[in-house]
């Protein structure tokens, strides 16, 4: 299976952070298939092409881990960079701070992201055949969230988010309409209602209730196909670790 070179170097768990991957790449010091490569989009297969940063041989984890995570809000879902620590952001990483080995911690990402403000349930893993698994539209994977919402939610409200919404995205820079694809919502509550959801744009459902005259006070992943966050009593913050094979059970289990 083809990786672009970033992603490879990223899960190796050989650097600390994204950017120090790119800038290996960027200055010289990796080696494709005995040819240096300077694209960090250049995409290769990892199992017939030997890869080496200043002459030490980089491979993939051989046994991989995976982490089930409750998010908690205040805490981002990428690595801390510069500019995000002078701003003191925190990050969904240091979470395993101190608590696992560290070359692993410096290989997972996350599957999917979920924005500073939202909480519930996030996949951490090195295994990039998981993340494309569930990331993949074709899988038809819903992610259910608990939405709690400033006005009161109408019929209105409900039928649009089932139909599809108009949202304004960001594309290769540009800012787009795109029309979200149909969605399962139930009515909670006069100011609560449950959302299923098959694909992923950034802030996707914040966009989609904002677009629709209301605002999103409360987000919170419940499931992402039948892996219920609830099964694992974990507090905020709080994680466990678990297997491939009882992720991917669960997920195809509605």
């Amino acid at each position: 299976m083809k990786i672009r070179l970033h992603q490879f170097l990223s899960r190796t768990g050989h650097f600390s952070s994204k950017n120090k991957a790119k800038n290996a790449v960027w200055n010289g010091s990796i080696t494709v298939g005995g040819r240096v490569v300077k694209d960090i989009s250049y995409e290769f297969n990892p199992e017939k092409r030997e890869v080496l940063f200043k002459g030490i041989k980089l491979s993939l984890p051989s046994n991989y881990d995976y982490f089930i995570l409750n998010k908690p809000a205040g805490v981002i879902c990428s690595r801390i960079n510069k500019h995000e620590r002078s701003l003191n952001k925190n990050s969904v990483f240091s979470l395993f701070e101190g608590r696992i080995d560290s070359r692993v911690l410096d290989s997972l990402v996350t599957v999917g992201r979920l924005d500073e403000g939202t909480t519930g349930l996030l996949i951490m893993t090195n295994d990039g055949s998981l993340v494309n698994d569930i990331a993949n539209p074709s899988k038809n994977i819903g992610k259910t969230y608990a939405v709690k919402v400033s006005k009161r939610v109408t019929s209105e409200l409900i039928s649009s988010i089932r139909m599809g919404v108009s949202i304004d995205i960001t594309r290769d820079g540009m800012t787009e309409e795109y029309l979200t694809m149909p969605a399962e919502v139930t009515k909670i509550s006069n100011y609560s209602i449950e959302v299923t959801i098959f694909e992923g744009k950034k802030r996707q459902i914040r966009r989609m209730i904002e677009s629709l005259g209301n605002r999103v006070l409360e987000l919170h992943r419940s499931s992402i196909g039948g892996l219920n966050l609830d099964a694992y009593s974990l507090n905020s913050g709080e994680y466990k670790k678990e297997s491939r094979e009882v992720i991917m059970d669960r997920i195809t289990k509605l």
